[in-house]
């Protein structure tokens, strides 16, 4: 990676009593499967995946997502059960809701019209929104079992994602860099009279 670039991924974070039982259950795969590539960053829901950005310029990427976050409302957002992207990947499934696949599509659009960042992979596949628990680094051994037992177990959350966040990854792993409040446009008054 060039020094004077930052990796950046763009995500919905869940709120912290989530993000506390979605992280026990990545301990648990990493405790039971030695899978500990999902603790590497907080739970999420990927909507624009990893790009470089120069690190001079980062203010102007923040601004940028500030404005587009400002035009949206907060979503519902639920977590229904356990799938996979075999043989490695296990992940909390996530509702494909109107709102979500609305709302990643526009942000895909506007981080490719306004800023450039264009991710050509996920440009060729469908949209599957996820929360990994467990991570590439899952044996294809160790995935069987975890899936058999994962596959078995009933997983139901819902909450309002208010924040469209900014993920830049350390060197070593993804930190929260910066949220933007969804709908923080302030109201427009126009004076009638």
């Amino acid at each position: 990676m060039n020094p004077s670039k930052q990796r950046f991924f763009i995500a919905l974070v869940p709120p912290p009593d989530l993000q506390n039982h979605i992280t026990q259950i990545k301990l648990y795969f990493a405790e039971h499967y030695n899978s500990r590539g999902a603790l590497n960053s907080p739970p999420h829901i990927t909507l624009q995946p990893t790009f470089e950005w120069p690190a001079a310029d980062v203010p102007k990427l923040e601004e940028s997502l500030k404005r587009f976050s400002a035009n949206r409302q907060p979503i519902p957002v639920t977590l229904s059960g356990f799938a996979a992207f075999a043989p490695r990947v296990i992940y909390a499934g996530v509702v494909k809701s109107p709102q979500l696949l609305e709302m990643q599509t526009d942000l895909m659009s506007y981080v490719a019209a306004k800023l450039g960042i264009v991710d050509r992979i996920s440009q060729t596949r469908p949209f599957v929104p996820h929360m990994t628990v467990a991570f590439r680094d899952l044996t294809k051994e160790n995935f069987q079992t975890a899936w058999l037992e994962s596959a078995a177990r009933e997983l139901h959350f819902e909450f309002t994602a208010a924040e469209l966040t900014l993920l830049v990854h350390d060197g070593s792993r993804w930190n929260i860099s910066q949220q933007f409040p969804l709908g923080a446009e302030p109201a427009t008054i126009i004076n009638q009279f």
